[in-house]
């Protein structure tokens, strides 16, 4: 298990993704990996928090809704 994110002080913005885990991985942990490696370069990329049971929630941490409008 991964510490927490560590964030900042606010403000700083949130993006949450959510998912239905499915009994085969398809590819998705590695997928996942590669996606946070990515936006761990991106300007003001502050963090990132997953958990995962039967639904997948994942929280990256950004410095502007400018660099999320980048991101994606």
């Amino acid at each position: 298990m991964t510490p927490p994110a560590v964030t900042p002080d606010p403000p700083y913005y949130a993006v949450i993704f959510t998912s239905v885990r499915k009994a085969r991985d398809n590819g998705y942990a590695e997928a996942a990996r590669e996606m946070v490696a990515l936006a761990s370069q991106q300007p003001g990329f502050l963090g990132f928090d997953t958990a995962r049971q039967e639904i997948g929630i994942s929280v990256s941490y950004w410095r502007s809704l400018e660099a999320i409008r980048a991101w994606k």
